[in-house]
């Protein structure tokens, strides 16, 4: 295959036939090399960068352990269906990773997403900082977690089922105010704001959970409660995703935003990091409801309701982003 031929007539469909063909040949050594050299060639102001990024995400996607790794670098697949990590974990265990990866942040990343699919990566050194503070297996009370399902030419980015709702009279609402709480369970949406066209809405009040639902003024609600497993599902899912149009964030983070978001309800963010076992005496205490505002479904949303009946607080977050 004539590599070095085509990436120097720089003709992008031209090279994303290349990119196909390689991968249908299994010629990853070939797409390895044309990726470098579209690399290169963006560095002496080329703009082969999409064809560059779309051969790291095949190779993350489909290219046996050693190339997979190989990718798996900062600044690698900026311009990929999603972070790079979270591409190689979809189709690749730890255990395949490990012995061939670069120690450095995307590689801790990568770690954390097969911890999140359930592989327990407890064995060996991290391989790099500690930019997610969180234990290397999950624990019994964690959920399934909703993950990306990554495809040579797609993603799907499924989210926890949503429970069965009824409408329900709210109290009136309280007097409403912020703290670290509230601003955790607004983080979570953060890429949803900042990036995309989402906004959100959170209150910490003296009350249960309904009363945080009145305090966010909804013109009616319907609500149900839930597990922690399914509320923690939620968090990390909306965490996890970008919204319509931002930047998808993994689910590693999205497993790391929602356990920062129940140690600052729980008031436990000064013990940071902690263990499972920590955390799941505090969520034991809380209280969870999912709700909605009985209108039709636009996109990503996330309304949740949190308490905390020993301490008289509850917390609320009401977040969309339209398709």
């Amino acid at each position: 295959m004539e590599i070095a031929a085509a990436v120097d007539r720089a003709d992008l469909d031209e090279l994303e036939r290349v990119i196909d063909a390689c991968c249908e040949a299994r010629d990853w050594d070939a797409l390895a090399e044309l990726r470098a050299r579209c690399a290169q060639a963006f560095e002496r102001g080329r703009q082969l960068w999409p064809i560059a990024a779309r051969a790291e995400y095949r190779l993350a996607l489909e290219a046996p352990a050693e190339h997979a790794a190989a990718v798996l670098l900062e600044g690698a697949g900026r311009f990929a269906l999603g972070p790079l990590p979270e591409v190689a974990a979809s189709t690749h265990s730890w255990a395949a990773l490990a012995p061939h990866v670069t120690e450095g942040p995307s590689a801790v990343i990568t770690l954390h997403e097969r911890v999140v699919r359930g592989e327990d990566c407890t064995v060996g050194p991290l391989p790099g900082p500690p930019v997610l503070d969180l234990p290397r297996r999950l624990a019994e009370w964690e959920p399934d977690y909703a993950v990306a399902e990554y495809r040579s030419d797609s993603v799907h980015t499924p989210m926890p089922p949503t429970p069965a709702l009824e409408r329900l009279a709210l109290p009136p609402p309280p007097e409403r105010s912020t703290d670290i709480g509230s601003d955790a369970l607004e983080d979570l949406t953060r890429a949803w704001t900042e990036d995309s066209g989402g906004r959100v809405e959170s209150v910490a009040i003296l009350g249960s959970p309904l009363d945080a639902i009145a305090a966010l003024r909804p013109p009616t609600a319907r609500v149900a409660p839930v597990t922690a497993r399914h509320a923690i599902g939620m968090m990390a899912w909306a965490a996890a995703s970008a919204g319509a149009h931002g930047r998808r964030a993994g689910a590693a983070a999205g497993r790391f935003a929602a356990w920062w978001a129940l140690a600052a309800i729980a008031d436990h963010q000064g013990d940071w990091p902690l263990d499972g076992d920590d955390l799941s005496d505090a969520i034991a205490e809380l209280e969870f409801v999912a709700w909605d505002a009985a209108e039709p479904a636009s996109g990503w949303e996330l309304r949740l309701a949190v308490g905390s009946p020993r301490r008289g607080r509850a917390w609320a977050v009401a977040a969309i982003d339209a398709t």
